[in-house]
């Protein structure tokens, strides 16, 4: 299994996040892994966290709520709403941390074939301001980020 690096970029002149990585995997399996609940739950986050969905509705104007865990105890929770889903190619959702509720993002994953049955994943989050998105980049994002990434690769290679 290749290790792919993720690419977070901030642009300095609209508060947006940026992320792209690639994966060893179809667009149809990578875009499978962000709607069906149980998979998501299995990969999302730092492995220092488990994920419960307590709410999932993959569905152009569904919903989505969950909650990280640590050794048995909930500290942080999440939700937003699914704008458009469109199988194998496109998510836009709403992402709130439940903590700030006043810092939502509109997030749009973008899931590109690539040759030899891999994908490139781009996530593009817009925020309210640079104070919120500077104060994201900040909390450690980059952690779950990239260890949701590398569960993602292991969860990927074992469907293969």
């Amino acid at each position: 299994m290749t290790k792919h690096q993720t690419e977070i970029l901030a642009n300095e002149k609209v508060p947006t996040i940026e992320i792209i990585r690639e994966f060893d995997a179809a667009p149809e399996h990578v875009y499978r892994a962000h709607v069906d609940p149980e998979l998501y739950a299995q990969w999302v986050g730092p492995r220092s966290l488990t994920t419960r969905v307590t709410k999932w509705d993959a569905r152009t104007g569904g919903e989505w709520a969950f909650a990280n865990d640590r050794d048995g105890e909930e500290i942080a929770t999440f939700y937003g709403s699914f704008h458009e889903v469109r199988p194998q190619e496109r998510i836009v959702w709403t992402f709130t941390y439940e903590g700030a509720p006043d810092g939502v993002a509109l997030e749009t994953l973008t899931f590109e074939a690539l040759e030899g049955g891999r994908t490139r994943l781009r996530v593009l989050s817009v925020v309210q301001d640079f104070e919120t998105r500077d104060g994201i980049l900040a909390s450690g994002m980059d952690v779950g980020v990239n260890e949701g990434y590398d569960k993602l690769d292991e969860l990927l290679a074992k469907e293969a």
